[in-house]
């Protein structure tokens, strides 16, 4: 009997410690609304810099048809790795060829010009091996940190995310420093004709498979989503009004640096937002990206600290494995 109270008991705490995460149909309904008011004030230049998601302008405006032919580059940089794509298109039958590069940490924190001269170095290898440096190939800069974009081929960096943290690079044109640094290399020619957040790049190539497609979302290292917009609603557009819609580039990661999401962050968010490298920045992202598993062991330990019930005596390695640092 004892050991069936026990058990109850566990449970209860492990239940009770997990409700604050279990969020209800209104309270989400509460996150819908106050996240639809900050578009509004995004789409609008004159309170964008009162909103926390900025939905930024990407100048795209056409979708692709699914008959668009021959070859590109591709550029994804959005994490610790990057991945360098040579896509082949043929109507609706496409070839790709790609590779994986690391950054490393010390570029991930060093300056900007070592960064980009670290792209321009895996761009050069990747174009030699697949015999394409002298082909002058246009290349789609996917950039996945927030970028107040000024045109389809010239974005200015407005923070970095995702453990980055790159000198005099913020308020720069990240076009630019890629060109700049890949002009250092006499081996190849390459046009960067595009710069695009990876959402916007997600929703372009499933829109190539399927045109109803209208909305890009990411749940990885980060979090942002992208959408179609009437052009009439977007205050000041300065892109060609001839066409009715563009992509916008909601930002959506730094949803609740104003405090819109409070009345749902944990104690965990809070720990886990502590122990960031932008502590008070990109709420909403570490409440959904990849933050979540850290969040659960997080609310392990503190649980397991409150009641070391919930594990048993003989099983010392479970407390130690909840004590590693997130």
């Amino acid at each position: 009997m004892t050991q069936l109270y026990d058990e109850i008991e566990r449970y209860a705490l492990v239940r009770n410690g997990c409700q604050e995460l279990n969020l209800s149909d209104s309270v989400l309904r509460q996150c819908m609304e106050k996240l639809r008011a900050q578009i509004d004030l995004g789409l609008n230049p004159s309170t964008r810099e009162q909103a926390s998601v900025k939905c930024y302008n990407t100048y795209v405006q056409d979708l692709p048809t699914g008959k668009e032919k021959g070859q590109f580059l591709a550029l994804d940089l959005g994490g610790t790795n990057f991945r360098v794509l040579l896509i082949t298109l043929n109507g609706r039958h496409f070839d790709m060829q790609s590779k994986i590069y690391v950054v490393p940490k010390e570029i991930m924190l060093g300056p900007g010009e070592v960064l980009f001269d670290h792209i321009a170095s895996c761009l050069e290898s990747f174009a030699l091996q697949h015999r394409v440096a002298k082909k002058n190939l246009p290349l789609g800069f996917t950039f996945s940190f927030p970028l107040n974009q000024v045109g389809l081929k010239s974005g200015i960096l407005t923070r970095w995310t995702k453990g980055f943290n790159c000198a005099n690079t913020v308020g720069e044109d990240v076009v630019q420093m890629l060109a700049k640094a890949l002009a250092k290399r006499d081996t190849i020619k390459i046009d960067v004709v595009a710069i695009l957040n990876d959402t916007t790049g997600t929703l372009m190539s499933c829109a190539w498979k399927n045109h109803n497609c209208k909305v890009g979302v990411i749940l990885g290292t980060g979090s942002n989503a992208c959408y179609v917009e009437k052009i009439k609603n977007v205050i000041g557009f300065d892109g060609d009004t001839s066409k009715p819609h563009v992509i916008i580039n909601t930002e959506w990661g730094a949803f609740g640096d104003h405090g819109e999401l409070d009345f749902i962050r944990t104690p965990y968010d809070k720990e886990i937002d502590k122990h960031s490298v932008n502590p008070g920045k990109q709420l909403h992202e570490k409440m959904i990206s990849d933050v979540p598993g850290r969040v659960g062991q997080t609310s392990h330990h503190q649980v397991h600290q409150r009641q070391s019930i919930i594990w048993r005596s003989n099983q010392p390695q479970t407390s130690r494995a909840m004590e590693l640092p997130h």
